[in-house]
């Protein structure tokens, strides 16, 4: 004995089915327009990185780059990521619990401020400048 589903639930699946073969339909059409007008490929591969259309010169490795500019990246994206869970929160901020929802939104920002204490205790936010060489 089966089990038996309403033309709703039927339903239901046939617009999440669809829903997902739009949303592979469309991956799919861009992979297949981007190679149907991308010009040939004229420069052998080489398999050296492409940037800017110029050559390559010298080895990368070489060049070392100041930790501090990964701690302002990993800043810029917590709070990146912070300010977009503060956005509806403003947008639907008629609508919070009274003082319930004004205690929550403090309560979020200020965990957000003690990150910010954190890193400037850290001292993250202070360049050294680069000693010329010489």
């Amino acid at each position: 004995m089966g089990i038996v589903m309403s033309e709703q639930h039927l339903l239901d699946y046939m617009y999440v089915l669809v829903f997902v073969l739009v949303g592979l339909a469309a991956a799919v059409a861009q992979v297949v327009v981007s190679r149907l007008f991308s010009p040939p490929s004229i420069q052998p591969k080489t398999g050296e990185p492409y940037e800017c259309g110029m050559d390559p010169y010298g080895s990368a490795w070489g060049i070392r780059f100041n930790i501090t500019y990964y701690l302002y990246a990993l800043i810029f994206l917590a709070f990146d990521v912070d300010i977009l869970y503060l956005f509806p929160v403003a947008v639907a901020f008629d609508t919070v619990s009274g003082l319930r929802g004004v205690i929550e939104l403090f309560l979020f920002i200020g965990i957000l401020s003690l990150a910010i204490i954190y890193a400037w205790a850290k001292g993250v936010f202070i360049w050294t400048k680069k000693k010329p060489a010489g």
